[in-house]
């Protein structure tokens, strides 16, 4: 497995383990790409690619079967994090799984939602 993190923005990335959450969903050979972006890069990219003309926490895209790209607005999970009634870090930790689950292939359903809850009791999260 490999985990490239790349921060375009200057913000903090929390400290969470992403490499081993990546690991526990993808598997040992899936190559990873975990970008932190601006408000404005993730409603650029939420426009593009949903035609949805707004920011959004967290953005996933698969590029091979076993590669792909998630993409994290730091301060719209930051915004956000109350309304889930989580901390900052955890709610971050929360969308990256939930990214992960979703470049496994998953939609949203109650079996994704199972898996994810499995992971995240894995992690405390």
């Amino acid at each position: 497995m490999s985990l490239t993190i790349t921060n375009t923005t200057k913000s903090a990335l929390p400290r969470l383990p992403f490499a081993k959450m990546t690991d526990a969903v993808l598997g040992p050979k899936y190559e990873c790409g975990l970008v932190i972006v601006s408000p404005r890069k993730s409603r650029e990219l939420n426009r593009t690619y949903r035609s949805k003309d707004s920011s959004t926490n967290v953005l996933s895209f698969p590029i091979e079967k076993n590669e792909g790209d998630i993409f994290i607005d730091l301060k719209k999970a930051r915004s956000e994090c109350a309304l889930f009634e989580r901390s900052y870090t955890n709610f971050v930790g929360f969308l990256f799984i939930h990214a992960l689950f979703h470049l496994k292939g998953f939609d949203h359903s109650s079996k994704m939602e199972a898996q994810e809850r499995k992971i995240r009791n894995l992690f405390g999260i």
